[in-house]
């Protein structure tokens, strides 16, 4: 296999009538997309963007519905990666992604278009990039050009054979398995958002280890919980293409209402789940299986952040012949590197390992001060470092921090590996490696790999506010910032949800009349983590 596109081609030849994808709409109506669908569909737009030797990103602004992976796949049949944004972020964020990304074409749906014209009048009111609008329920494409977007400049039915056979082709014969196959973009410590750029046959890898680890089939069908932007869908949306399996995209609101999720469950018949430990621990908080059961779940991956056992054993004892997987890795490793089964039922003190590496992966340890002296001492901590055909390509437009996080190094078991230092502490017990939290700044929360840097960078840029400290409260799951200055905490606050993500916002912001200080006039992070 050397393209992701071959998965769904065998898959429509054998499957072209089924459902792949779908979403609820806000009144509660079904939409489905079939394998031919994602397949016809993505070839029609794709050759609305496909130029002969541009092999550019392109930037994809879609709702979390069915349709969005038909985007994905016609950026794909492009010869294009592709980089999925949220409309959801603040505007000044997506404007740091596309600063980043300077794609010269960009994908809307229909749904996020008025959403996408004010915010390009508002950042790059004069740039002249294409955009092409997809409109699924009125089966229409425009095109807008020279940052006009009251009226297209052209406008086709997606319907007609607008498919460039030829053009499509040339682009196939072109490509490798080392072509960039994503762009999703993660926390950056300066404040810029990093692109981490994916290959084809880095995910391949993926999806092939994770398939057999989880044993997918073709019956299975899977309950997505992620943002489509998020480096954890990819799971929910390239299974389905190898496989001939189905995804069901579950309405957000559905994990604040553990009663509304399950019976979702059971309705779809969902029977696998790869999902962050958050998305299992917040419904059980809130009375989850007390009135509803589950009667099809069968297979459970969880990931994002250290699972507590406390939680998992209420879940392994409504689900007794369920299998649990404990997944680990960062996103320059294409989602995850790691697994672990859980084999027995848990102990509620007991803390989970992340087991041993997938297939493809080369996964070691580290010296903290050295990062070429492999350590192989069991219970010796060091940093989890990796290597293997599924390290990211690097960041997109971004060589310094490629250079600084992506190195080769002569190793001192005598061999020359191209290494990530994920900058988590681990050890090796009992043939398994095991977490022992970060080197930095960097914490996982809510799921989503969140820079601390990046939260005060932001907070430091409101106006008022002199300096600033963010912590992470790790038993509690909670961000909390301290700051100095004349801006109230409401101000703040409001300012903030301006400028990142609402998951990286401080749950508690703390006012103080100066931060403290150590000797070398550096902020004393440690008294605040202690107060």
């Amino acid at each position: 296999m050397e393209n992701v596109l071959q998965w769904l081609e065998t898959t429509v030849q054998r499957l072209p009538e089924k459902v792949a994808f779908t979403s609820e709409t806000e009144d509660g109506t079904d939409v489905e997309v079939t394998f031919k669908e994602v397949y016809d569909k993505a070839r029609m737009i794709g050759s609305t963007i496909v130029k002969t030797d541009d092999t550019t990103p392109a930037g994809v602004f879609s709702a979390r519905t069915a349709t969005t992976p038909i985007l994905f796949m016609a950026c794909v049949y492009a010869g294009r990666a592709y980089a999925p944004i949220d409309m959801a972020l603040p505007e000044a964020r997506i404007g740091k992604i596309l600063d980043n990304l300077m794609p010269d074409v960009i994908l809307v749906d229909k749904e996020s278009f008025s959403s996408f014209a004010k915010l390009c009048k508002d950042i790059y009111p004069d740039k002249s990039w294409d955009v092409v609008v997809v409109d699924f329920e009125n089966a229409t494409i425009e095109k807008y050009n020279n940052s006009n977007y009251e009226s297209p400049a052209s406008e086709n039915s997606l319907e007609d054979d607008l498919i460039k056979s030829d053009l499509l082709q040339n682009v196939r014969e072109k490509a490798k398995p080392s072509d960039p196959l994503y762009i999703i973009h993660t926390s950056g410590s300066s404040g810029r958002p990093k692109g981490v750029v994916t290959s084809h046959e880095s995910l391949i890898n993926y999806i092939d280890s994770y398939g057999d680890v989880m044993g997918i089939e073709e019956s299975d069908r899977f309950g997505n919980q992620s943002p489509l932007d998020y480096i954890a869908a990819i799971r929910d949306i390239y299974l389905p293409f190898k496989y001939g399996a189905s995804s069901f995209i579950i309405p957000k609101k559905y994990f604040m209402d553990p009663n509304a999720l399950f019976t979702y469950l059971n309705d779809k018949e969902v029977t696998a789940v790869g999902w962050s430990v958050s998305a299992l621990t917040v419904p059980l908080s809130l009375g989850a299986f007390e009135e509803v059961k589950l009667n099809t779940l069968r297979k459970i991956c969880f990931s994002g952040s250290v699972m507590p056992c406390s939680a998992l054993k209420v879940w392994q004892e409504n689900l007794p012949d369920a299998l649990f997987v404990n997944q680990y890795g960062p996103t320059e490793a294409t989602a995850s590197c790691t697994y672990y089964v859980v084999n027995h039922v848990v102990d509620e003190s007991e803390v989970l390992p992340i087991g041993k590496a997938y297939k493809g992966y080369d996964v070691f340890l580290t010296d903290l001060e050295c990062d070429s002296k492999v350590i192989t001492d069991e219970d010796t901590e060091g940093q989890i470092t990796v290597a293997g055909i599924s390290l990211a390509i690097g960041y997109f437009n971004d060589p310094d921090r490629t250079n600084e996080n992506f190195v080769e190094r002569e190793l001192s078991d005598g061999t020359t590996k191209r290494i990530y230092k994920t900058g988590d502490i681990g050890t090796i017990h009992n043939g398994v490696f095991e977490f022992h939290g970060r080197m930095d700044r960097q914490i996982k929360h809510m799921g989503h790999r969140v820079e601390l840097d990046e939260v005060e960078c932001a907070a430091n840029s409101v106006e008022n506010v002199a300096e600033s400290c963010c912590i992470y409260k790790k038993e509690k799951e909670s961000l909390i910032l301290y700051y100095s200055g004349d801006a109230t905490k409401r101000d703040l606050s409001l300012a903030l949800r301006e400028l990142i993500p609402g998951f990286m916002v401080p749950r508690k912001i703390i006012q103080l009349d100066e931060l403290p200080k150590l000797p070398n006039g550096k902020i004393d992070i440690k008294e605040l983590e202690e107060r």
